[in-house]
């Protein structure tokens, strides 16, 4: 018997943890480029507010997510990461670096973007800011607006402290006196309810502005002494935590995941905190207090010189109609014949790339697929889709027209389970046939099956994409979409929905590559075959766009590769786990990331194969859970002239692009790369110039 296989760094390089980074550090890391955007002069101002926001709400999901994972693994012993860090470390410079990023985050608002605006007509008031005319009428405001809708809670052995919904506002306040009952005042909790709005609009009669705001937590912080008359309130200091929001259902143990789900949604709001945000004046005492409720250590805690919910400040993006201080507006590129849009597909592919195509031919067909008296069965992949979708309501008169609908439900899409579960009771009220997927797999491939009466024969319609069936998104994330009537991708994705619903077999597909049984092998096998040519002294190539990349076996390979010579070049949005440059193992590898005016969403393969190339489009990153735990799917582009257009648009553009370009540094860094002598070049503008010209 021969004896096991040694894979210790030492005789295995390439598992050494020093050519690993970290995956949440990683991804912590992206933000500080989103908040580049808002620090950039050369991007308009209520633009830049919205990058400062989105990365304020991203920050909220690392910890809620990411950060709440890494716990976990602490508390039950998960082994550690390629990288070789213990969670606790990872935990500790998770805090660390994240501290770095709110001090950013609120100098950029508190230095830079509130005095821009304030210069610009839009003015964000402080406490301090306001005339007696604006304080008497918010005093107003708060007594008939706000007040009602309030329920303090003296904190006393009767009243303990209170639970703390996640990324609630609240505020906690030092009382001195006594009340009506004689009980000696110490600390109360006012939480502000998720109806108030927290960004109060002042009218221009009152403020003199057109556009002039204020928080309402500076509103409860300066009023809060109504709540407790004859007491003396000595101080008020707002304060947010943030929670664990991971569901964790042991599907294979409950009966009914969707009622399972349910009851797991009902106390998401009260999971483990994660970290705490306060008001940078609060006494030590108090938050020492707070810690200790929140069983959280001193590091969690988040002094702010600012708002606490400095996200909700979007809401001033959303309310001021200033053009001047957006991006120009743009209408996607239409498709020609979507009218009829059967007859085109079957004359050959249709090639979208969003937002710079129009999402509507996509719902054209489920329209169409809805209404026309040929289409027998209609099958589809939902994940996201958005409130008051136009897609639900064909599928429902899809059913209600005779057709057999079947839809695969992701329930698990994170913080979109609760939307989810009422979009599978509404459609199975209509009497489509709802599948919630595959036990252990979430179900991330985005298909869509049309099946139809052509004569004699049934003909199979697809369309399949890189990102979800959400029309929002579909303006704001760049995804590529392919609407195709082969007959072996159509066979491919029937298979596939089959297997799904019907608990089928392990399927062999023609076309296509699907998690988690043959997209991850056949990854592996396209860059083997690119390190062989290598090695044969042929021309190797890999391109590889996606948004995070930790998978340790394809990473392994792509080490591989560099060492054999292939040239390789990664886009990767967000997480990267892979270090380039490194001499003798990865210095044939670069990895960017392209930061714009949309999110990077599309995924795109593409290896050289000596001149025959392969270009994969896909719903799923290089991520162990992508390729190992999820229902994903790869689909080639066979058209030769759609290919070609794919790799310029999804590819090439984005490795000459010179302006919204950061290229990974082997310190982990990221350097913002710059025209220098070349001429300025933006793929995303560039793609928008082509519709608009």
């Amino acid at each position: 018997m021969n004896a096991p296989i040694d894979t210790t760094p030492e005789l295995d390089p390439l598992r050494d943890p020093a050519l690993y980074f970290n995956r949440e550090l990683s991804q912590l890391d992206f933000n500080f480029r989103v908040l580049a955007q808002a620090q950039d002069a050369s991007v308009p101002l209520l633009e830049r507010l919205r990058y400062l926001c989105i990365s304020c709400t991203n920050l909220d999901e690392f910890f809620e997510i990411r950060a709440a994972t890494v716990r976990h693994s602490q508390d039950f012993g998960v082994p550690v990461a390629a990288d070789g860090l213990a969670p606790a470390t990872v935990l500790k410079r998770i805090h660390d670096r994240a501290a770095d990023l709110v001090e950013a985050q609120y100098a950029c608002w508190n230095t830079m973007l509130r005095p821009e605006l304030n210069a610009a007509g839009v003015r964000v008031l402080g406490r301090n800011s306001w005339n007696a005319k604006q304080t008497r009428w918010l005093r107003a405001y708060f007594r008939d607006e706000i007040m009602p809708v309030l329920s303090p809670l003296g904190l006393d052995p009767a009243h303990p402290f209170p639970k703390i919904l996640n990324k609630s506002l609240n505020i906690v306040v030092v009382l001195k006196g006594k009340d009506a009952f004689g009980r000696a005042g110490h600390l109360a909790i006012v939480r502000a309810p998720r109806s108030l709005p927290r960004i109060i609009q002042l009218p221009e009669k009152i403020s003199g502005g057109e556009h002039d705001f204020v928080f309402l937590s500076s509103v409860l912080s300066s009023f809060v002494d109504e709540l407790f008359p004859g007491m003396e309130v000595k101080g008020a200091y707002q304060f947010r935590v943030t929670r664990n929001s991971e569901l964790i259902v042991d599907e294979e143990e409950v009966e009914n995941l969707a009622l399972a789900l349910r009851d797991e949604l009902i106390g998401r709001g009260y999971l483990r905190a994660m970290r705490l945000e306060i008001a940078a004046d609060c006494p030590k005492p108090i938050v020492r207090t707070l810690l200790q409720n929140f069983d959280l250590p001193e590091n969690a805690v988040y002094r702010i010189d600012g708002p606490v919910n400095l996200n909700r400040v979007i809401q001033v993006y959303d309310l001021v109609q200033r053009p001047d201080l957006k991006f120009p507006p743009f209408q996607p590129r239409v498709m020609r014949d979507s009218d009829a849009l059967f007859q085109r597909v079957a004359e050959g592919d249709v090639l979208m790339h969003h937002p710079f195509d129009s999402f509507a031919p996509v719902l054209e067909l489920i329209k169409q697929a809805a209404e026309d008296p040929n289409v027998l069965a209609i099958k589809q992949t939902l994940y996201r889709t958005g409130k008051d979708s136009a897609i639900v309501e064909h599928l429902v008169q899809a059913a209600r027209n005779g057709k057999d609908v079947t839809v695969v439900v992701e329930l698990r899409a994170r913080f979109d389970e609760e939307a989810n579960l009422g979009l599978a009771d509404r459609l199975q009220e209509a009497g489509v046939q709802v599948v919630y997927g595959v036990v252990g797999f979430k179900t991330h491939a985005k298909m869509l099956l049309v099946v139809r009466r052509e004569g004699r024969k049934l003909r199979r319609y697809v369309h399949l994409g890189t990102g979800n069936y959400h029309s929002g998104t579909a303006r704001a994330y760049t995804d590529i979409s392919l609407i195709t009537a082969d007959p072996d991708i159509g066979s491919d994705v029937h298979q596939i929905f089959t297997q799904i619903s019907g608990l089928a077999p392990v399927i062999k597909l023609k076309r296509m590559l699907q998690s988690p049984f043959t997209l991850h092998s056949g990854v592996l096998k396209r860059i083997e075959r690119e390190t062989k040519h290598a090695k044969a002294g042929k021309h190797a190539r890999i391109i590889a766009k996606m948004n995070a990349l930790n998978e340790p076996q394809v990473i392994r390979a792509l080490y591989e590769a560099s060492q054999a010579g292939v040239q390789i070049d990664l886009i990767v949005r967000g997480a990267c786990t892979l270090r380039p440059g490194v001499p003798g193992v990865s210095d044939n590898i670069r990895v960017r990331s392209i930061v714009g005016r949309f999110l990077e969403h599309s995924r795109v393969y593409w290896f050289g194969n000596d001149g025959t190339p392969d270009l994969f489009c896909a719903s799923a990153d290089w991520l162990e859970r992508n390729l190992l735990r999820r229902v994903e799917t790869g689909f080639p582009i066979l058209d030769p002239e759609l290919a070609a257009r794919v790799q310029k648009e999804a590819l090439e553009d984005y490795l000459a692009d010179n302006l919204n370009a950061w290229e990974l540094q082997p310190d982990g860094s990221y350097r913002k790369l710059e025209p220098g002598d070349s001429a300025p070049f933006s793929a995303q503008a560039s793609l928008l110039a082509n519709i608009c010209g």
